[in-house]
């Protein structure tokens, strides 16, 4: 009796998932991002359209009551076109952009032979490389970066071995300088590049190996060739990852720049704290979020159109 009356209850239950279950598994992600990225986004374009003030916020509401009980809505536009007028923003913007861009570079560089690598190797030392990848995640973000301050730095690790190997008779400037940055972002987003390209190679059919290597052609025609192209989107896919967040980055370029190193996120920091100018901070926000969805819609929709030519 006690499983007769259970299954009907089981039963519902199985069938309510079942018709309802595309809507539970898309739903989770979607409330996800309208309360995370939406809402947030919301409060920032409203700022963004408002006047700094002394005050608590420190900037002004959009909505005004007049006497007569109407509603006036006020927004200023200054704030983004004072990104216009003023040099910083642009510079600030196109540093970003290129340190992301050759950041970017040097992570693809870097991170390609070893997630090669392990893609090639057997399946019980590709775990252990897997986890020698992953193992820096378990250790702070800050201190991995004040680590190489250690490393950098005049009497530090680099320049001692190079001045007992007499290479040089003095100590190299390497802190505080745009080197040390890219050192800084290659180290600390490189298993972002190397965990998308070692899901794609070890995905890759041997079969296509052995063909081109049965039609005479050379290892490294065939890397060229099949590999290489046939990593495509796995090297999209780790460019995305670390390009998008290295534009915004703020704790590298204090730490291992220099004062003339200027990205967008040192700008962001320093409307939101020492000025406390928010609407204008929040704009500048704002203009970098676009800048960063128009070539990301962009290149999904080439990606989805030369993938519908293919098939």
């Amino acid at each position: 009796m006690t499983g007769a009356q259970a299954a009907p209850p089981l039963t519902k239950t199985l069938k309510f998932i079942g018709a309802h279950g595309r809507a539970l598994v898309i739903g989770v992600p979607m409330w996800w991002l309208i309360v995370f990225f939406l809402i947030p986004f919301a409060v920032v374009a409203k700022i963004s359209f408002s006047e700094a003030v002394i005050a608590r916020p420190p900037y002004t509401s959009l909505i005004e009551w007049t006497g007569e009980g109407a509603m006036l809505l006020k927004l200023n536009f200054s704030n983004y076109a004072y990104l216009i007028e003023d040099s910083l923003y642009i510079l600030a913007y196109w540093s970003s952009i290129k340190v992301a861009f050759f950041s970017t570079v040097a992570t693809l560089i870097v991170a390609y032979p070893m997630a090669y690598y392990i893609a090639r190797a057997p399946e019980r030392r590709r775990n252990v490389l897997l986890m020698l990848i992953i193992l820096p995640f378990w250790t702070s973000f800050l201190l991995r970066v004040y680590a190489w301050i250690g490393i950098l730095k005049g009497n530090g690790i680099v320049n001692n071995i190079l001045l007992s190997l007499g290479i040089t008779s003095e100590p190299i400037v390497m802190l505080q300088t745009n080197f040390a940055v890219y050192v800084g972002i290659v180290y600390t987003y490189l298993p972002f590049m190397i965990l998308p390209l070692f899901t794609n190679l070890v995905k890759l059919d041997n079969d296509l190996l052995e063909a081109s290597s049965d039609l005479g052609a050379r290892p490294m025609a065939t890397f060229f060739k099949i590999t290489l192209p046939l990593s495509i989107p796995g090297m999209i896919a780790g460019s995305m990852l670390v390009f998008i967040p290295v534009i915004g980055e703020f704790v590298i370029p204090a730490l291992l720049g220099g004062p003339d190193t200027l990205m967008i996120g040192k700008v962001l920091w320093s409307e939101f704290f020492s000025n406390r100018d928010w609407p204008v901070a929040s704009a500048v926000a704002i203009v970098m979020l676009v800048l960063l969805v128009i070539p990301i819609m962009l290149l999904r929709n080439a990606q989805a159109a030369s993938a519908e030519g293919s098939s």
